[in-house]
């Protein structure tokens, strides 16, 4: 295992006999910063462990739980994994990676908290002559700091996959690549409550499957045929056609597809081409129409965006009190890296560059 700045940590697993053992090796590996992420998490002890103590709330823990491991058998096994190897609850373990498809049906008896300022990240993407890059802010509650890590993972399928992880999560709910040139990063957006479907697929297994996808229209066809119970937004990434396109999706299989090209594109938190009735969230509108203003002409200008702080209450670049840029992920088609940068990007240290040179298809 390294450490690189910042304290970011990776670690290399599998292949593995099956997918529990991959799961119990990574929860016994980071069994620390699983147990303390489940002690600090105010979403999961304030709200989601409260309500998953009501009887109201088994038949939708139960749907959840059934529908996913019917759907992802060996990424079920390697959510029980990581609960047996970290030596955490596999309740704990479960509300964590279920966490959006549970919050909207948090009963009024249980201490509400804002949970759209728990989950924010912003991309600019391009493909244009000069340049192909997907630049991306991983934005979490303060109290994340320090309980990410990367993990490296060999399949026996022969896929290997690099994936920023949230303790005690699937990889990856944040971003990731693969040695079959596919690559993503993801933000969350919020769907009223009415667009939810409950008990259908978790974000968290559809994220975890695209790393195991081998093209863009095998990663939609993933994303397609999941009947997802909340909406969310990929930024898919594909090195062999040197292609980027943003996907947003909502239950009912609802998806919608924007090619990227030589006009940059600026996505937050919010739907901007799937019609979707959706929450008002300032953070994300803030972060829009600055980014509209900003340059974008250069890969600097790029970082630049992503370290704006100019808006004291609704930064692109996040410092806290409430929510912090954990890390900017910098995605570079034509060198074939991944980047990825501690501090404000305009000025930050790049903790470590990985080759994303992929496997040419077998014959």
């Amino acid at each position: 295992m390294d450490i690189f700045t910042g304290g970011l940590m990776m670690f290399e697993v599998g292949p593995c006999e099956n997918s529990y053992l991959m799961g119990f090796l990574v929860g016994q590996k980071f069994s620390k910063q699983i147990k303390n992420r489940v002690a600090t998490d105010l979403i999961l002890q304030q709200q989601l462990l409260p309500f998953a103590r009501t009887p109201g709330s088994q038949p939708l823990i139960t749907a959840l739980s059934e529908n996913n491991s019917k759907k992802f058998p060996n990424y079920w096994d390697e959510l029980l994994g990581t609960a047996d190897g970290s030596g955490v609850p596999l309740l704990d373990i479960t509300l964590l990676n279920f966490r959006k498809e549970i919050l909207p049906y948090v009963t009024e008896t249980v201490t509400r908290l804002d949970d759209n300022a728990f989950d924010d990240c912003s991309d600019v993407l391009v493909v244009s002559d000069s340049m192909a890059i997907a630049a991306h802010n991983e934005d979490a509650n303060v109290a994340l700091l320090g309980h990410t890590y990367l993990i490296r993972g060999s399949l026996h399928n022969g896929v290997s996959f690099t994936a920023y992880t949230y303790a005690g999560e699937l990889p990856s709910c944040a971003f990731g690549f693969n040695n079959r040139g596919m690559a993503f990063t993801l933000n969350s957006v919020p769907p009223s409550k009415d667009e939810i479907v409950a008990g259908g697929i978790g974000r968290n297994f559809v994220s975890r499957d695209l790393l195991e996808a081998t093209s863009i229209d095998d990663a939609l066809h993933r994303i397609e045929s999941s009947e997802v119970s909340v909406g969310h937004s990929y930024n898919l990434i594909d090195m062999k056609s040197r292609r980027i396109v943003n996907v947003e999706t909502a239950s009912g299989k609802r998806l919608s597809v924007c090619e990227i090209g030589a006009t940059p594109f600026f996505h937050a938190n919010m739907y901007l081409h799937l019609q979707v009735e959706q929450t008002h969230d300032e953070n994300s509108i803030s972060r829009q129409t600055k980014a509209a203003s900003l340059p974008k002409e250069t890969k600097q200008d790029f970082l630049s965006l992503l370290g704006d702080m100019d808006d004291p209450k609704y930064p692109i670049y996040m410092t806290g009190p409430t929510l912090h840029t954990l890390c900017t992920a910098i995605f570079d088609l034509d060198k074939q890296t991944m980047s990825i940068i501690v501090g404000n990007p305009n000025k930050g240290e790049t903790s470590h560059v990985f080759s994303m040179c992929y496997e040419p298809a077998k014959q």
